[in-house]
């Protein structure tokens, strides 16, 4: 609208009389009657156990869409597999804003996928939102306008298990197993940070891994000839079930403490057997599906109307079902504050003007908060220990020290 027109526009307003709405604004990817949002996920390949976040959401935009869309707009969600390797995500992530032409690229799952086509996407000026990876680098809105997460960070989380160790177990002799890469690397930066001045003392033994290695065995018996009686388990899903199995074939007994993006109780533990993980001690920010805690829960209950309606064939066991509904409700109320003005640039600034938001699956006492300096939308966590069919929430919500710098 031009000066002239605005000048009119306000001068029949006050003479009482109609004036046409504004026209809505739209980037590549939108029209008055679809938006068009991409993904990558790992649909095969060593971390095919995420593809269930990426089938989650396209089953939550299918709600979405079968309730009228988000402001009268149908949801055109494209999601391609890239197999968990960067090389794949890169050629994949090219299709989705070259040909594809989306508006957006959401929850592209794996650190070092992302961080393939980090750069890209900055200088495409094309928003890399809600990254599934808790790497800290996805916080930096000074140096990557267009990227923010959405789980809590990774050296957090770190943070959290060695102030758990710093209290609960002082002496502790730690073996850590951990991917080789930003995604690994974070994760064991968040427990050298926590553990402060005692992490040289602590920290008896590390051990790496690659993405494409077939097992783990080896780095286990290292770990366990450490003598180390605390084992940190930085893995994904494949390597965190055999990492637990190991463990019961070597008589091992160290305090377990388990990442949070391995702490699915249908995707690992269940392969890993219950019985073998027993004890294990890990940290959520979502509500476990198996918990019968929340079997009357209004949150519960309506994931589980949606899974049985929209993702009749999904796991319900399987906490990265939970997860996909979470981040999909934080991407609607995003899209939803829009409006019609369906930009990158507000798509982004909507994205940083979260305040308190609660959307289902949350636990009590996490919201989602952001801002133009804040692109960290989730940094609360509660520690939780399996007993053997399910994980039991204690103590209270916690928060790390928020970290910056680099790392599924």
């Amino acid at each position: 609208m031009t000066r002239n027109s605005l000048l009119a526009a306000v001068a029949a307003c006050a003479l009482g009389l109609s004036v046409p709405a504004l026209a809505a604004t739209y980037d590549e990817g939108a029209s008055d009657t679809e938006i068009k949002i991409g993904n990558t996920n790992p649909y095969s390949g060593p971390a095919s156990a995420y593809g269930s976040i990426g089938k989650s959401i396209a089953a939550c935009m299918k709600k979405v869409n079968a309730e009228g869309g988000i402001n009268g707009r149908q949801i055109n969600f494209i999601s391609l597999d890239d197999g968990y390797s960067p090389p794949k995500t890169v050629e994949q992530t090219r299709k989705l804003v070259e040909s594809e032409g989306v508006l957006a690229v959401v929850q592209g799952l794996g650190t070092p996928t992302n961080s393939a086509v980090h750069k890209y996407f900055n200088k495409k000026e094309v928003p890399q939102l809600f990254v599934s990876t808790g790497a800290t680098k996805w916080g930096d809105p000074k140096n990557y306008p267009w990227t923010m997460g959405w789980q809590p960070n990774y050296q957090t989380e770190g943070q959290i298990y060695a102030n758990y160790l710093l209290q609960n177990k002082p002496d502790a002799k730690v073996a850590i197993l951990y991917q080789n890469d930003d995604y690994g690397k974070d994760y064991v930066k968040g427990m050298k940070d926590g553990l402060g001045a005692k992490a040289e003392e602590m920290i008896v033994a590390e051990e790496t891994y690659e993405v494409t290695d077939p097992t783990i065995d080896s780095q286990m018996v290292n770990l366990k000839n450490s003598g180390a009686d605390t084992f940190y388990n930085v893995t994904t899903p494949k390597f965190a079930a055999q990492a637990i199995r190991k463990i019961a074939d070597l008589g091992w007994q160290p305090l377990h403490l388990l990442n949070s993006v391995s702490n699915s109780v249908g995707s690992v533990l269940k392969p890993a057997g219950f019985d073998k993980s027993v004890g294990v001690i890990s940290a959520l920010y979502l509500k476990d599906p198996t918990d019968p805690a929340w079997a009357n829960d209004p949150d519960y209950l309506e994931w589980l109307d949606w899974m049985n309606t929209y993702f009749p064939d999904g796991d319900k066991t399987d906490a990265f079902t939970a997860y996909g509904y979470a981040v999909c409700n934080t991407i609607i109320e995003v899209i939803k504050n829009m409006g019609d003005d369906i930009t990158r640039a507000n798509l982004m600034k909507q994205a940083a003007s979260l305040k308190d938001l609660q959307v289902p699956m949350l636990l009590p006492g996490i919201t989602i908060n952001t801002g133009p300096d804040d692109f960290y939308p989730i940094e609360q966590m509660q520690l939780v220990k399996f007993d053997g069919s399910e994980w039991v929430r204690f103590g209270p919500v916690l928060s790390g020290t928020r970290a910056g710098g680099g790392g599924s």
